[in-house]
Formats: structure tokens, C-alpha cells, sequence
């Protein structure tokens, strides 16, 4: 981390899920829970069904929108029959991070073993707003948030982040 003063983002949190409520929904509020606690602003925080053009609809309107500098879906990414968020993100995307769900994958690969290969979570940039579509178990989530969120959504860390990239007047790595 570098001594320069730390900026919070402004983070929408998106929970895809057919069953999930507000009640249920232990994986969304493990990211607010993350972000608040790292002092950064839950900007909103919405649950849709499993479908693709309810998620796109969504997350569309959140990275037009200028109070949003980060959007975290989360559920949707795996192999089931209603499992859409990477469809239904992935044409948003004006470039991906392909490391994303490389790394991702890495790190739950320690806690997992194969069955991360069943993980298509990604990452990219859209309009100036970073993007992640992470699966929708708690564990992956904290796992995403501990092991590559936390320090990538911090403008202090080096050599670079994804928070310059979104932070007004920036528009780099370091």
C-alpha cells in the first residue's frame, strides 16, 4: 500500500437468485458486510431472478449510471439449467479481466479442489465501472473479496488496481 490517502467507491451489490430474499441472502450481505467494513458505499443492493435480461437490465442501468463506480453480482455463474449472469453480463463488458477468474479459481481451488473448475465467474470493465460476476455461495464470496477485491478496489495498493481506473480524473493503474 502507498501513503496516499484512501477513496472509498461507490459498490452496487446485485444478488441473482430464484429463492434468495433479503432475509436469505447470506452471500449479498457478505459483500456489503466487506465493503463497509474496507470504507466503501453501498451504493444499492437489488436480488432478480435467475434470467438473463432481468440481470442485464440491471447491471446495465447501474454502469450508466455515474454514482456507480463498481458492480458485484453475485450467483448465476455455474453450469445449471438457469444459471445466466455471465450471458447475460458478458455483452456489457468493453474489456474483460481475464485474470479475474483465473485468480479466482486459484484461490478456490485451495478451498474446493476441481469443483471450482465449474465456475464461470468473470470480470471487466463497462463504461468506466468495474464489473465482477462472482458464484453465489457465501464462501465464494468472501473468497473473492479476501483474496482479490480487497486490495484491487484499494487506490493505495501497488503496483496497480482497478480503483484508479473508475476513481474521477484517473483513468489508470497507479
Amino acid at each position: 500500500m502507498s501513503d496516499a490517502d484512501f477513496v472509498p467507491l461507490k459498490i452496487a451489490v446485485l444478488t441473482v437468485s430464484d429463492t434468495r430474499t433479503e432475509d436469505t441472502d447470506r452471500s449479498g450481505q457478505a459483500l456489503v458486510e466487506r465493503l463497509e467494513r474496507d470504507g466503501h458505499e453501498l451504493v444499492v443492493k437489488r436480488i432478480v431472478p435467475d434470467d438473463v435480461y432481468r440481470i442485464r437490465a440491471v447491471v446495465a442501468q447501474w454502469i450508466a449510471d455515474e454514482a456507480v463506480q463498481v458492480v458485484i453480482a453475485t450467483g448465476g455463474t455455474g453450469f445449471t439449467g438457469r444459471d445466466s449472469t455471465p450471458e447475460a453480463v458478458s455483452v456489457l463488458i468493453d474489456k474483460h479481466i481475464e485474470g479475474f477468474g483465473e485468480l479466482f479459481r486459484h484461490l478456490s481451488w485451495q478451498e474446493i479442489g476441481s469443483s471450482t473448475v465449474q465456475s464461470r465467474c468473470l470480470g471487466g470493465l463497462a463504461n468506466r465501472t468495474v464489473v465482477f460476476c462472482l458464484p453465489g455461495s457465501t464462501g465464494a464470496c468472501r473468497t473473492a473479496w479476501d483474496g482479490i477485491l480487497h486490495e484491487q478496489l484499494d487506490s493505495r495498493h501497488k503496483p496497480c488496481n482497478f480503483a484508479n481506473l473508475v476513481i474521477p480524473g484517473r483513468g489508470q493503474h497507479g
